[in-house]
């Protein structure tokens, strides 16, 4: 993996990541984070919600938000200083999620990039809206 610079960051540069929602991500995310809603992981129990059925845990769509800065933009050496999330709509099962980020600013004096940080589902409907800062160890 190529380390980018900060200098070779442009403000507009993109990059995102696509993945599908299987059972066992949300099995595992459960496993990982502690947390077992039933929401999340009984099908009887979220039948009786707002949502009429299974969603996965917002923060496991959000994680993916990390991946694309980890592995894309900036890439390796990433650290996250902060983010911004708004859940807007549910993300389920077999849902494909597009996680896409840009470059919105820079902070020279500190070298810090902020980023818009957008996930839409196979349906091009925003799940996930938000900021992050970052910058490059």
């Amino acid at each position: 993996m190529t380390k980018n610079t900060y200098e070779n960051i442009k403000i507009g540069q993109s990059a995102e990541y696509v993945r599908t929602i299987t059972e066992q991500d949300i099995v595992n995310f459960a496993e990982v984070s502690g947390d077992h809603n039933p929401v999340h992981l009984d099908e009887e129990f979220a039948k009786g919600t707002i949502f009429k059925g299974r969603i996965a845990h917002g923060m496991l769509s959000a994680s993916f938000i990390s991946t694309v800065l980890a592995k894309e933009l900036p890439g390796p050496g990433t650290i996250y200083l902060s983010q911004q999330v708004k859940f807007k709509r549910p993300v389920r099962i077999g849902d494909t999620i597009n996680t896409y980020v840009e470059v919105i600013s820079k902070q020279d004096d500190k070298k810090r990039i902020r980023l818009k940080t957008i996930c839409k589902n196979q349906d091009e409907i925003e799940v996930i809206t938000g900021e992050a800062e970052v910058m490059l160890s």
